[in-house]
């Protein structure tokens, strides 16, 4: 009965709590402090901003592609290799909010390669530097070596492919032998050098070739001469759109009564007009014709009309020519064209430097409208 009562009793005696504990207390406390630590995520934002330098609304962005990083070892290592390249703070911010990915990219087996493979191309370091910083997530692909090559006797001259890059980086990973040199070929058949080629161009190289062949086709047939530098802008008009695009665009205003005559006319003088959204497109129309009251003929002959900013130009022009003939202190008509077309010193000194004593606060009004407070 004894023995049964000491079992008992050792049962219901309470344990000591560091009995089973192989190791001090204090031991057992680091390292559960040092699990929960190791467990704590890796925080992609701040580091995005406290290391890279970028701002809180670009690292929201980027930090979402980079969800999946667990630590910053080797986002550490690409900015280490990005300052030793000679980058700045500003430079390496702007290569990580435009390319969050990079972050990820492997230093020996990528971007260590990348550096090497331009360098034997004849690239100085600063060149290989600025590269870097133009044209970001192509850098780290595989075909930078071989387009690199292509372009640069292509384009002249080191300055002439950045200025190119900056303008459309498909050119640095878009396989030239498809697109590209048949591109090039119908150039010159244009008559156009590439050497010669107006950066603004730029996505026009790299365009499927059947697209740019179809739109020189149909800048033959609206008859823009080959040799006038309007070609270029009708080129880029018709060769980056797709053709819902451009049938949005004429049927926007056959709309408002133009005929097949009138959009062709305008399309040979501003191809540019095929480049505005179709919001922007209907609404400089129809204040065009609704509010001024201008015949669709006259807008076909001067397209450029359609081109200027109606919030910043059109309408406050106009809004201010209605209130100087209201109070009849214009002598003279002056046709819309002329009023739209005046340089902003030149329309002020024309129609609000001798009137502002007549009219009290005219100018003000002015300036506010044209900065859309009006």
């Amino acid at each position: 009965m004894l023995q049964l009562r000491r079992s008992l009793l050792s049962l219901l005696r309470p344990k000591s709590p560091f009995a089973a504990c192989p190791h001090p207390p204090f031991l057992a406390l680091h390292r559960a402090l040092s699990n929960a630590t190791a467990a704590a995520p890796f925080a992609v934002d701040e580091y995005l901003v406290a290391t890279c330098g970028l701002t809180r609304a670009q690292a929201l962005k980027a930090s979402k592609i980079l969800s999946h990083l667990r630590s910053p070892s080797k986002p550490d290592a690409v900015l280490a290799f990005l300052s030793a390249r000679g980058l700045s703070r500003a430079d390496i911010a702007a290569v990580v909010a435009a390319d969050p990915r990079f972050l990820c990219a492997s230093v020996e087996k990528n971007l260590s390669k990348r550096v090497a493979e331009l360098g034997d191309l004849g690239l100085s370091r600063s060149q290989i530097t600025r590269l870097i910083v133009i044209c970001r997530h192509s850098f780290r692909c595989a075909s930078i070596h071989r387009n690199v090559a292509f372009w640069l006797p292509v384009l002249g001259s080191f300055d002439k492919l950045l200025q190119v890059v900056k303008m459309n980086n498909s050119i640095l990973t878009v396989n030239p032998e498809m697109a590209s040199k048949p591109n090039l070929a119908l150039l010159q058949e244009c008559g156009i050098d590439v050497s010669d080629l107006p950066t603004f161009m730029a996505r026009v190289l790299t365009r499927p070739h059947k697209i740019v062949r179809e739109a020189v086709t149909h800048i033959d047939k609206i008859g823009v001469p080959r040799s006038s530098r309007m070609f270029y802008y009708a080129l880029m008009s018709f060769a980056i759109p797709n053709k819902e695009k451009l049938a949005n665009k004429f049927a926007i205003l056959e709309m408002y009564g133009w005929s097949k005559e009138d959009v062709l006319e305008a399309v040979r003088k501003m191809p540019g007009i095929l480049t505005m959204s179709d919001d922007r497109l209907r609404r400089n129309v129809e204040f065009l014709t609704r509010d001024v009251e201008l015949e669709t003929h006259y807008i076909a002959q001067r397209p450029v009309l359609i081109k200027y900013s109606l919030e910043r130009r059109l309408l406050p022009r106009h809004c201010l020519i209605k209130v100087l003939k209201e109070k009849g202190l214009l002598d003279a008509e002056f046709g819309f064209y002329y009023v739209a077309s005046l340089t902003e010193k030149k329309f002020c000194n024309k129609f609000i430097g001798p009137y502002k004593e007549k009219v009290p606060g005219l100018a003000t009004i002015y300036a506010s409208s044209c900065m859309g407070h009006a």
